[in-house]
């Protein structure tokens, strides 16, 4: 759509005030910092409260997208608040981990808080994308008394199995590349348009506290107390709050929304786009949706009491994405919305058997196989988690598949799949470490594939994730791995191919040597749905609040005239490596520079990460450089050594 906006929408909305800064205090004396948006009559007649709650720095690296959702809201009767976790931003005190106990207690501070104030009515929602969905779970597992409902896009309920660090027990690259991002952010300084003298004192304490948060999860390379404190799936009944749990079949992290609608007891409610890794209302691919009306009939339902429908919607709705031709950007996807009543639906598996013949409906002779892969497998697989504004998605994979071991099944009539799709495989290696990576790929009559799923195992997880052990050669095992949910379609006349490696490098960290896997015998299990066409209403056109932008100076540098001419330059380099087929030749590296600056004030940091690896060890090399003008103020180096444990 040309011009999804409704303006007219737009004008209809209530005024409303802005206050840049105000202070949450908390009970050890530190204050964390918020942006706040009120209806103009709040303190009169007071409204409820919604708060998104994240390190990535309200004041300027998230105020363009804040800018299209919290001022729309509060024009529909919400205060609305933006806070910073505390060590980021202009919030007090230092961040030291990802969803640290600290950071989930300050939220549930923050919360009873704001349901005191003279403006809140003492109703409070969370809502947030990636971080902020993460802690919105976690801190609805507190139970903080004034949070009734939450809002949960593109997060996880399991931090090991189902995050950016892991993926069935093997290290994922895009760990690194969060790894990197992460770090270096969380050197940014403090406003002093804000925070006043304070600023220097605040950074430089952050400075010299930044741990290398690599290193931290690299020493939990199994699924321990470290994960497992976080993780929701370790007790769904913690959460009794209403929740609406939103993902995308593009993005990594869909698979926690059929989960949580599976296994939480409360009010529920989940909705899959075809959308990468961002809200509804501008993602990509779309078609994007009236997504904060949709947030808004939550909202009212479950903070105001109101009778919006949400109560009578299908327990998940879902976009049947249709075949389309492989790409690594797609501004669109063709599909429709479908829904389910209840999730998991009552309906049986479709099972195909391996067989000599490819892909069969019974079971059949299967030679030994063996799969070997090149570290070249993977080429094409895209990130782990695309965000869609690039070419950062899975393209073409003929160039793959031709790598790999395949079965193939020729479709004489369509065939829809929603849901995860499961391999069982009866194997054997030749290493005590080795890894399978099984996609499922819509084949086109040209021979294009389009991958529309997939898994990775590290075969040593084979029996849980808690505590691996190191395979037998030579000795037979039946292994399960669980593929990636999706909605996909597959046409009559298309192929439905599985496709097996044992490496998928840059996205998977290649096992310690290369191993052999011979495939002896196995099936695929695949949640097929009968075709129909389900009667739902269309979603609303999109609307937000006006976008505020910061004007471009030059390449990699920006100017928010609206914080008074708060200047932010961001030069990135990322790369990753391997030397033909030496799986100890892996390595990835990246460095930043970060500038900050008004008027006659100005800092820079510069930082750099690199990773690489033994058969033996993962090895990491760290350093951060910060300036005040032209003198350096911090200097900082890591160089640390890990054990490889079964990864």
């Amino acid at each position: 759509m040309d011009d999804p906006v409704d303006h007219a929408a737009q004008r209809r909305r209530a005024p409303i005030r802005l206050t840049e800064n105000i202070w949450i205090p908390l009970p050890d004396g530190s204050r964390l910092a918020a942006r706040l948006w009120l209806p103009e009559d709040a303190e009169r007649h007071p409204v409820p409260a919604l708060l998104e709650y994240l390190p990535y720095r309200k004041r300027d690296g998230t105020m363009e997208r804040d800018a299209l959702t919290h001022p729309w809201l509060a024009a529909h009767g919400y205060a609305c608040l933006r806070v910073d976790v505390r060590g980021a931003g202009e919030s007090e005190g230092l961040l030291s981990d990802e969803y640290s106990r600290a950071e989930l207690e300050d939220g549930a501070a923050a919360i009873a808080w704001i349901a005191a104030q003279p403006w809140c009515s003492g109703q409070v929602g969370m809502f947030g994308i990636s971080w902020g969905g993460f802690n919105a779970l976690q801190v609805a597992a507190l139970r903080p008394p004034a949070l009734k409902a939450i809002v949960t896009l593109c997060s996880t309920d399991d931090r090991y199995a189902d995050d950016v660090h892991y993926m069935g027990g093997a290290k994922l690259e895009a760990g690194f590349g969060w790894a990197g991002f992460f770090f270096s952010d969380m050197t940014h300084p403090p406003d002093p348009a804000l925070v006043g003298e304070r600023w220097r004192a605040m950074w430089l304490e952050r400075l010299n506290g930044l741990p290398l948060f690599l290193e931290r999860w690299l020493r939990h390379q199994h699924r321990d107390a470290y994960w497992r404190r976080g993780s929701v799936c370790e007790d769904y009944t913690a959460i009794d709050c209403a929740v609406f749990a939103v993902g995308g079949w593009t993005d990594g992290y869909t698979n926690a929304v059929p989960r949580m609608l599976a296994n939480l007891s409360g009010p529920r409610r989940g909705l899959i786009g075809p959308w990468a890794h961002a809200y509804p209302h501008f993602a990509k691919p779309g078609p994007q949706i009236g997504f904060l009306q949709e947030m808004l009939k939550w909202w009212d339902r479950w903070l105001k009491g109101h009778d919006t429908g949400v109560d009578s919607e299908p327990m998940l709705r879902a976009w049947m994405t249709g075949s389309h031709p492989p790409a690594s950007h797609h501004e669109t996807l063709p599909g429709r919305w479908i829904s389910e009543p209840v999730w998991p639906p009552q309906r049986p598996m479709r099972r195909l058997f391996l067989s000599d013949a490819g892909l069969a409906d019974r079971a059949g002779v299967l030679a030994p196989r063996p799969v070997c892969s090149p570290l070249s497998v993977g080429k094409h697989g895209g990130e782990w988690c695309p965000f869609g504004r690039g070419n950062d998605q899975a393209d073409d994979q003929r160039e793959d598949d031709a790598l790999s071991l395949v079965f193939d099944t020729p479709l004489t009539a369509t065939v829809e799949l929603l849901g995860a799709p499961v391999l069982t495989l009866d194997l054997a290696a030749d290493k005590p470490v080795a890894q399978i990576i099984a996609r499922l790929c819509d084949v086109h009559p040209d021979g294009a594939s389009l991958r529309t799923s997939f898994g990775v195992l590290n075969l040593t997880h084979r029996d849980g994730h808690a505590a691996p052990s190191p395979l037998v050669p030579g000795e037979r095992y039946t292994m399960r791995i669980k593929l990636n949910d999706c909605g996909a379609a597959f046409p009559a006349g298309h192929r439905l191919r599985l496709a097996l490696s044992t490496s998928y490098w840059p996205m998977v960290w290649p096992a310690p040597e290369r191993a052999t896997v011979t495939i002896l015998g196995g099936h695929l299990d695949l949640p097929v749905r009968p075709t129909r066409v389900d009667s739902l209403p269309d979603f609303a056109a999109v609307e937000t609040a006006p976008a505020e932008k910061p004007r471009v100076v030059r390449p990699g540098v920006v100017v928010w005239d609206q914080l008074d001419g708060l200047e932010v330059g961001n030069d990135w380099h990322f790369e990753r490596d391997v030397k033909g087929d030496d799986p100890t030749s892996a390595a990835a590296a990246m460095r930043r520079s970060m500038t900050v600056a008004r008027g006659a004030w100005r800092t820079r940091v510069d930082t750099t990460l690199r990773m690489s690896c033994t058969r033996e060890t993962f090895r990491l090399q760290a350093s951060v450089r910060a300036f005040e003008g032209d003198a350096e103020v911090c200097a900082r180096d890591w160089d640390t050594t890990i054990k490889r444990d079964l990864v």
